[in-house]
Parts: structure tokens; C-alpha cells; sequence
């Protein structure tokens, strides 16, 4: 039997354009846990490097980490910071259309 292959594959290699991160972000906030959204953000950060993103968001490097990692809990203001770093930003739009009652 041949032998299979294989090599390492992380998203934040992928994720150099605003636009990708968007889209990445976008289908994790559609249907995600709070956890899994956590881990996004993470590979979101690493795809920007986390000293830079610190320096740029005003949060420590070791913040972002604690923030980000497997028992983070980031607050709204930290999650903010780092998006705003990265060129990103929290938008809200309906979900679906609601009729209105005739």
C-alpha cells in the first residue's frame, strides 16, 4: 500500500484581503457556538500576526491570547478593538423580512 501524503493546512494562510476575512467571519457568526466564533477571531489574528494586531488595537498580545484562546471570554470592546485593527468592523442587518400586517 502507497503511502498517503499529507501536509499541514491552516485558514490563516488564506485569509489575506479584508474581504476573505469578512466572508470567513460572516459564515461563523451565520451558525456558530461562542466557542467556535472564538477559535475564528483567533485564526483571524494570526492571520494578521498578533504583535502587530496588538500594537494596532491597543490590546497586549498576550490580552489578544487570553481573549482568544480555548477558555477566553473577550469582551465586546476587545472584540471590537481587534476587528477595527484588522479594517473590520460589527454591523447589524435584519436577519429576514418581516411582512408588515395588512
Amino acid at each position: 500500500m502507497a503511502k498517503i501524503e499529507t501536509t499541514a493546512f491552516d485558514s490563516a494562510d488564506y485569509l489575506n484581503t479584508a474581504e476573505a476575512i469578512a466572508a470567513y467571519l460572516d459564515a461563523y457568526l451565520e451558525d456558530s457556538t461562542p466557542q467556535e466564533l472564538r477559535s475564528a477571531l483567533s485564526t483571524v489574528a494570526r492571520s494578521h500576526g498578533v504583535s502587530d494586531l496588538a500594537h494596532r488595537s491597543g490590546v497586549t498580545r498576550a490580552g489578544i491570547y487570553k481573549a482568544l484562546g480555548e477558555d477566553g471570554n473577550p469582551s465586546f470592546e476587545t472584540i471590537r478593538s481587534i476587528l477595527a485593527a484588522m479594517g473590520l468592523r460589527l454591523a447589524v442587518e435584519p436577519a429576514e423580512r418581516v411582512l408588515e400586517a395588512a
